[in-house]
Parts: C-alpha cells; structure tokens; sequence
C-alpha cells in the first residue's frame, strides 16, 4: 500500500494557475513512478504527466506541454503538478499515481490512487 493525498484543487480564472501536490507515505516512495491523471464529467481518465522515481525524467501529454510542469521533493515524498495558463478545458478532477517500476501513461499501469482533488477553471 502506498497512501496518496492529493491538494491544492480549486477554483481558478482562466489564465490563472494552480499548484497540486500528493503526498505520499510508505518507504518505498523514492522508488515509484509518479503520474498525475484527470477526468472531466462524461469522459474517461486521461493521461496528464509523469516522473520517473529519481525526478529526472519527465513526460507529459502533448496538449499540455508548456503549460503543466511535474516534479517531485523526495525528502517529502511529495510530488507537484504546477499548472499555468488554465483553460476552461482544463476543469477535472486530477489524480496522482504510482507504481513501482519505470513511467507508464496508461492509468491501468498505475496500482496505487489517491483520492482526487477538483480542478475548476471559470471562463
């Protein structure tokens, strides 16, 4: 079992920003795959952006590069989704993820689900 707690959802004005953190617990924290996911009402989970378990790999989903930046404070078992320039199309619920082994983008990949946190962008 690895807990994860995300926050810092909210409501925001498009073009403002948001940072998500999802603290995890567990020893083996430094060892995962992060990946963040989102759903919007009606649609499935999407792929969002990952990092690898040292912080020094990254992808992201093509529509949101240049935009959504993920890192991770491993002293804090702790992984960020720093997200700029929200769009009203950016409004889900985001989750973080993890799994041991390398970056997957497919949520089945991942094993271990926070509990989401709500997203909101107003126009």
């Amino acid at each position: 079992q690895v807990p994860l707690v995300e926050s810092g959802g909210g409501l925001v004005q498009a073009g403002g920003s948001l940072r998500l953190s999802c603290a995890a617990s567990g020893r083996t924290f430094s060892s995962y795959a992060m990946g963040w996911f989102r759903q919007a009402p009606g649609k499935e989970r999407e792929f969002v952006a990952a990092i690898n378990w040292s912080g020094d790999y990254t992808t992201y989903a093509d529509s949101l590069k240049g935009r959504f930046t993920i890192s991770r404070d491993t002293r804090k078992s702790t992984v960020y989704l720093q997200m700029n320039s929200l769009k009203p199309e950016d409004t889900a619920v985001y989750y973080c993820a993890t799994r041991s082994g390398p970056i997957r983008i497919m949520a089945y990949d991942y094993g271990y689900w926070g509990q989401g946190t709500q997203v909101t962008v107003s126009s």
